[in-house]
């Protein structure tokens, strides 16, 4: 990420939740662009750029995707190891953001490759850390360099 605007994908089916989390990354100023999908196939859509979510100027690629485990039509776990096992996909970092603390679905996920795993309700400041240690630097700081 040289300075070009941030895209996140936001996978989720609550809509409460999905609310709280946009409403959260907007005040940190976390990305210039969240585009929210309700269930996996969707998710999958967007990301190949299928049906409704053709025009990439209006759907952009992701620079990053916050994936919840238990989705309509397509289950997170499938997306992930899709997405991981598409050479064109597999690059996209997959942050598994879900209430479950399972052990089980924490060891799938990182046996599926996500680069990393967050419990809902999750901490603003941690998540700002954790997209710092994903490449993201600038928010960690609520800036951008541009």
């Amino acid at each position: 990420m040289n300075g070009e605007p941030l895209t996140i994908l936001l996978v989720e089916d609550n809509p409460d939740h999905a609310e709280l989390i946009i409403r959260n990354m907007e005040d940190f100023q976390v990305a210039n662009t969240i585009n929210h999908v309700k269930d996996g196939q969707a998710a999958l859509d967007y990301l190949y750029g299928r049906g409704i979510y053709a025009d990439r100027k209006q759907f952009p690629m992701p620079h990053l995707m916050l994936l919840d485990l238990r989705l309509p039509k397509v289950d997170g776990l499938d997306v992930l190891k899709e997405v991981k096992t598409d050479e064109a996909l597999r690059a996209l970092p997959v942050v598994i953001l879900t209430t479950s603390d399972a052990e089980r679905d924490m060891a799938m996920a990182y046996e599926h490759h996500a680069n990393s795993y967050v419990t809902k309700p999750m901490n603003f400041d941690d998540f700002s850390r954790l997209l710092k240690a994903l490449g993201f630097y600038w928010l960690a700081w609520n800036k951008h360099p541009w």
